[in-house]
């Protein structure tokens, strides 16, 4: 027998599934840890790239420059500015990253605790219509 509620229970859990599922499913398999530090680690190599490529434009753009000036204090200075520049960007990078990846997180385990909670209502309402099965002494339904 269709009711109404069991339809737009059902309704709403597929809704659910479509807009917010993929989301949802792939980022609830991990622990909010191994999440977190995975993304870090993605984060890391990511700003390490980014860095290295524009270091090699700037590089190349004053390329005359360092080659008419070849002083080695000059040089060790710039090594220096450079490396600090790295670790500071770094830092904030990571530490940006660091709370997009726990807000986001926590986002799914609230929309994973919804659609839980959603499926608990439904099959409450299942539990009316189920009927016992009568099994025989072989194992068969009758």
């Amino acid at each position: 027998m269709l009711s109404e509620e069991k339809i737009k229970i059902m309704t709403s859990l597929a809704m659910f599934e479509k807009h917010e599922g993929k989301k949802i499913f792939s980022i609830n398999r991990y622990f909010r840890s191994d999440y977190i530090g995975n993304k870090l680690f993605q984060s890391f190599f990511s700003y390490t790239l980014s860095f290295v490529l524009c270091l090699v434009l700037w590089g190349l753009y004053y390329m005359e420059r360092w080659l008419t000036t070849m002083d080695v204090e000059i040089l060790t200075a710039t090594g220096i500015r450079v490396g600090i520049i790295y670790i500071a960007g770094l830092v904030v990078y990571l530490g940006i990253s660091f709370l997009i990846y726990r807000k986001r997180y926590e986002r799914a385990a609230r929309g994973g605790k919804v659609y839980l909670s959603r499926l608990k209502r439904l099959d409450k309402r299942y539990e009316g219509n189920t009927r016992p099965l009568k099994r025989t002494k072989g194992g068969r339904i009758l």
